[in-house]
C-alpha cells in the first residue's frame, strides 16, 4: 500500500481550524498499520508505504483518518472501505477515494450460523397452524468494540423480540438457543380475530430478523454489531433450512441525507492473491527457470524471457530473485545476466546505470540479503538524526530565521563524515551472497573495459552506494530503518547526506561538477581529499573479493525487532498471580528480552538457543486474539499477545527464523494452554506431557529460507500467463529473425533475441508449462465449485466474491446452479 495524502478535510470547529491527523490501515476493523501524525493541516501528506502478508480472510480493507485529541479519545473524521472483490479494480493505480461517514450501522463484520424450521401443528380442535423454530447456533469474527466483545442476539418476527444469553469476552460466541414463533394462529369462526394471518401471501411477506449486539456497561446503551433479515417465503419450499450468513449493516433509511464532503484520500494498492499447489505441479516450470544460468546465450533462458515480456522489470525481478535465493542459484544467475549486459554496454561510464533486469535483480537481492547489514550499519545514526533535529540546511535561500549557515554546514559535515566512516568500515559485515555478486560484476567489467582501471570500482559502487546505502539514507522507512516517513526537516537533512554519500561513493573524476546546485559543490570541497577516495576503494576491494573469511565469528548483536506486547506471567513464584502485563520486547540475533518500558533493565532474557519452538496459541486458552507462545527448555512457555494479526505473524516468523538452527528444536507442541490442571487441547493432566500437534516451522535458518519456492513459481506462472500475448509475439519474432535476417522488423525490435533457435525452444517449453498449470487451476476450480455449498462456513450467504464466481462458472460450464 502507498498512502499518499488526504485533501480538503473538514475544518476543526475551534479558532485555528487546523487538525493533527493520522491514517490507519485496517483488515475489517482490526488495525494493522498507523502512519505518523501530520500536524496543523487539512491536506496532510503521509507518503508512507506498508507491505504485509494477509494472514487471514477478510471482507474489507479499510483506511480511517483520525484527528488526534490530547484530552479525549481521538475522533474519526471518515473512512475508505474497499471490498476484497474490488481490490483488483484499483490494482497498482493511484486513486482518489472520497471519505465516508463512520457509524456503528455501517461497521459490520462477522457471520452467523442459523437453523430455521417451519412446521405445521394440528391443534386439539383439528385446526392447522404454522410455527417457526429459529435456532441461533454461533457467530464468528464479530468486531471488538473498545477492546471487548460481550455479544448477544435478538430474534424478532412481527412482535416483541426474544434475546439470547450474553456471552462474555468472545467474538466467536456459541449460543445454540432455540426460539419458537407462531406464524399463523388457528382461525376462529367469526373471522373477526385481529391477529389472524391466514393468507399465504401474508406469511410470504413476513421476515425473521436477527440482530447482534455488544452488551455495554456504559449508560449509552448496547452497540449494534450487525443484522440479518430473512423473508419466510423461501422456507415454504423446505421445512428445515440451515446456513451461515454474513451479517449486514443496518438500513436506517437515512440514505436521503446529503453526504457531507469529508475530503478524500489518495491510495495506491497492489494486491496479489496466488493459489499455490503442492510442489510436484511446478517441477517442469521451476526446473526450466533454475536452468537459466546455464543456458547459452542467457537471453534465451526462461528467466531472461520473463524480464523481456513483463511491463516492469521489477515485476519479474521480485519472484525470480526469491526463487533463485531459495534454491541457492542466485549468484550464477546474476553473474550470467550481468555478463551479458556488460557485453552490450558501449561506454564504461554508463555501466549498470539503466533499469535493466540485472540491476533490478541485484537491487532485490540486496534488499533481501542486506536488511540486517543496513540495520547494523546505519540504524543507530539515522535514529539519532531523527531524534536530535540539528539544523543542516545549507541552501542560503532556504535558511530559517536565526540559523547560521556555517553552523549548519558543520552539523551536516559531521553527519556525512560519521555515516561515511561507518559505511567504509563495514566491509566485513557485508553478506557473503552480496560479496560474491560484486566479485562477478567486478570481473566482468574489468575484462570488458581493460583500458579503464576504475571500471572495476564503478561497477560495484553503482550498486552498493547508489542503489543500496544512498536510497536507505534518503527513505529510511522503506528499508525498515524507521517506522515512518521522517518529518520535512529531517527528510531534508537526509536528502543532503544521501546526495553527498552518493557522490563520495561514485569515484567520478570531477566531483564538484556533478552537482547542479552551487551550494552543494561548495559543501563538497570539504571532502575533496584523497583519503576519502582511498577509503572508498579499500571498502570496494574488500566487499568484492571472493572467498572472504566467515564473519559469523565476529558477529555483534543486531536488533531485529522491538515493540510493546502483552505477556502472561510465567508463574515462577509458587503463589504468584499469573496475570497479563504490557512489556517492551526486544529481539536481537543473540537473545529475546522484555522490560517494563523501552531502555529499562531487562526483566527476563531468553538466549536464542533456548527457543525450542514458536507457535500460535488458540484463542480458547485465554479468550484473547493474536496470541503466540515461545516454548523453552523444561516445557516452560511464555504466552504473548501481539497488537494485531499482522504483527503476530511478523513476530512468529522472525522468532522462528532466528531459532531454526537450534539443536533441540521441538517437533510437537500444545496449541492451547495448560489451565486448571490440564491441557485444553488434548486434556492431558501432566504439565510435562509432550505436545499433541506437529510444529510448523522446520526450515534451516539462512536468509534463503523464509521463502516458499512453490509460491514464487506460482507468481512467475501468473506473470507468464498475464503476458501470454507477448510470449506469442516473441515466438513470431524468433521465427521472423531466423528466416528474415535483414534489417529488423519494427514490431519485433522490442525484444533482445541473440539466438532465435534457442529462444524459440525455451518459449515453446514456457508456453507448454504455463498451459498445463492453467488447466490444473481450471480443473481445481471446477472440482471446488462442485463441492462448495453456498451458505457453508467458508462461503456464507452474502459472500459477493462467491456470487461473482458462481456467475462466471455458470457462464463457462454447463453445471446447473
Amino acid at each position: 500500500l502507498s498512502l499518499g495524502e488526504a485533501k480538503n478535510l473538514p475544518t476543526y470547529p475551534g479558532p485555528n481550524k487546523m487538525r493533527d491527523c493520522y491514517c490507519t490501515v485496517n483488515l475489517d476493523q482490526e488495525e494493522v498499520f498507523r502512519t505518523k501524525i501530520v500536524e496543523k493541516s487539512l491536506c496532510p501528506f503521509y507518503g508512507e508505504d506498508f507491505y504485509c502478508e494477509i494472514p487471514r480472510t477478510f471482507r474489507h480493507l479499510s483506511f480511517y483518518i483520525f484527528d488526534r485529541d490530547v484530552f479525549r479519545r481521538d475522533s474519526i473524521i471518515g473512512k475508505v472501505a474497499i471490498q476484497k472483490e474490488d481490490l483488483q479494480k484499483y490494482h497498482n493505480r493511484d486513486t482518489w477515494f472520497q471519505l465516508q461517514h463512520v457509524d456503528a450501522d455501517s461497521e459490520v463484520q462477522g457471520k452467523v450460523h442459523l437453523e430455521l424450521r417451519l412446521s405445521e401443528v394440528i391443534t386439539d380442535t383439528g385446526v392447522v397452524c404454522h410455527k417457526l423454530a429459529t435456532r441461533v447456533l454461533e457467530c464468528q469474527g464479530l468486531p471488538i468494540v473498545n477492546g471487548q466483545c460481550d455479544p448477544y442476539a435478538t430474534v424478532t418476527l412481527a412482535g416483541p423480540s426474544r434475546q439470547t444469553k450474553v456471552k462474555k469476552k468472545t467474538n466467536n460466541p456459541h449460543f445454540d438457543e432455540v426460539f419458537y414463533f407462531e406464524v399463523t394462529r388457528p382461525s376462529s369462526y367469526n373471522k373477526k380475530s385481529h391477529f389472524d394471518i391466514e393468507d399465504v401471501d401474508e406469511v410470504d411477506k413476513m421476515e425473521i430478523r436477527v440482530d447482534l449486539w455488544n452488551a455495554s456497561n456504559l449508560k449509552f446503551g448496547d452497540e449494534f454489531l450487525g443484522e440479518l433479515r430473512l423473508p419466510l417465503k423461501f422456507l415454504r419450499q423446505s421445512s428445515s433450512y440451515e446456513a451461515w450468513y454474513f451479517l449486514q449493516p443496518r438500513d436506517n433509511g437515512n440514505k436521503s441525507l446529503k453526504p457531507d464532503d469529508l475530503g478524500s484520500l489518495r491510495l495506491n494498492v497492489v494486491y496479489t492473491e496466488d493459489h499455490v499447489f503442492s510442489s510436484d505441479y511446478y517441477s517442469p516450470l521451476r526446473d526450466l527457470l533454475l536452468k537459466s544460468a546455464d543456458v547459452e546465450p542467457v537471453s534465451a533462458s526462461a528467466a531472461h524471457i520473463l524480464g523481456e515480456v513483463c511491463r516492469e522489470k521489477q515485476e519479474a525481478a521480485i519472484p525470480l530473485v526469491r526463487l533463485f535465493l531459495h534454491y541457492g542459484r542466485i549468484v550464477p544467475f546474476i553473474s550470467a545476466i550481468a555478463n551479458a549486459e556488460v557485453k552490450r554496454t558501449q561506454d564504461p561510464n554508463t555501466i549498470f546505470r539503466g533499469n535493466s533486469l540485472t540491476s533490478k535483480c541485484i537491487d532485490e537481492t540486496m534488499k533481501l540479503a542486506g536488511m540486517h547489514y543496513l540495520q547494523v550499519t546505519l540504524k543507530p545514526i539515522i535514529d539519532e538524526i531523527c531524534q536530535v533535529h540539528k539544523p543542516c540546511e545549507i541552501d542560503p535561500v532556504k535558511l530559517k530565521d536565526g540559523e547560521n549557515l556555517e553552523n549548519n554546514r558543520e552539523n551536516l559535515r559531521q553527519y556525512v563524515d560519521r555515516i561515511f566512516t561507518v559505511i567504509t568500515k563495514s566491509g566485513v559485515s557485508c553478506p557473503t551472497v552480496m560479496c560474491d555478486i560484486f566479485f562477478s560484476l567486478r570481473e566482468s567489467a574489468a575484462k570488458r573495459f581493460q583500458g579503464d582501471l576504475d571500471v572495476r570500482y564503478t561497477a560495484v559502487s553503482s550498486f552498493i552506494f547508489l542503489r543500496f546505502f544512498a536510497p536507505a539514507i534518503l527513505s529510511p522507512n522503506l528499508f525498515q530503518l524507521t517506522p515512518h516517513h521522517p518529518d520535512p526537516q529531517t527528510s531534508r537533512t537526509l536528502t543532503l547526506i544521501s546526495k553527498t554519500i552518493q557522490t563520495l561513493g561514485s569515484l567520478s573524476k570531477s566531483k564538484s561538477a556533478s552537482f547542479k546546485e552551487s551550494y552543494m559543490a561548495t559543501f563538497y570541497d570539504y571532502f575533496n581529499e584523497q583519503k576519502y577516495a582511498d577509503a572508498v576503494k579499500n571498502f570496494l576491494d574488500l566487499i568484492s573479493s571472493s572467498g572472504r573469511r566467515d564473519h559469523k565469528s565476529i558477529e555483534q548483536p543486531i536488533l531485529l525487532k522491538e515493540g510493546f506486547m502483552i505477556k502472561r506471567a510465567q508463574g515462577r513464584k509458587r503463589f504468584g498471580m499469573k496475570n497479563f502485563k504490557k512489556r517492551w520486547f526486544r529481539l536481537t540475533n543473540h537473545e529475546f528480552t522484555y522490560q517494563k518500558s523501552k531502555g529499562d533493565h531487562p526483566l527476563c532474557s531468553i538466549p536464542i538457543e533456548n527457543i525450542l519452538a514458536v507457535e500460535k496459541l488458540e484463542e480458547e486458552s485465554f479468550k484473547m486474539k493474536n496470541m503466540f507462545q515461545v516454548i523453552q527448555p523444561e516445557r516452560r512457555v511464555l504466552y504473548i499477545q501481539a497488537n494485531n494479526c499482522v504483527e503476530a505473524k511478523d513476530w512468529i516468523d522472525i522468532l522462528t527464523k532466528v531459532s531454526q538452527c537450534n539443536k533441540k528444536r521441538l517437533t510437537v507442541y500444545h496449541p492451547s494452554a495448560y489451565l486448571n490442571g490440564h491441557w485444553l487441547c488434548c486434556k492431558a493432566t501432566a504439565d510435562n506431557t509432550p505436545g499433541c500437534t506437529p510444529c510448523t516451522g522446520g526450515l534451516p535458518a539462512n536468509i534463503q529460507l523464509d521463502i516458499d519456492g512453490d509460491r514464487e513459481t506460482e507468481r512467475i506462472y501468473s506473470l507468464f500467463n498475464l503476458y501470454m500475448s507477448k510470449l506469442e509475439k516473441m515466438q513470431e519474432a524468433c521465427g521472423s529473425k531466423s528466416v528474415y535476417d535483414g534489417p529488423e522488423e519494427e514490431e519485433y525490435s522490442t525484444f533482445i533475441i541473440d539466438d532465435p533457435k534457442e529462444t524459440y525452444k525455451t518459449l515453446k517449453l514456457i508456453i507448454e508449462g504455463v498451459g498445463t498449470l492453467e488447466q490444473e487451476h481450471a480443473q481445481y476450480k471446477r472440482d471446488k465449485f462442485k463441492k462448495t455449498k453456498y451458505g457453508s462456513q467458508e462461503h456464507p450467504i452474502g459472500d459477493k466474491s462467491f456470487q461473482t464466481y458462481i456467475r462466471q462458472q455458470s457462464e463457462i460450464s454447463a453445471h446447473s446452479i
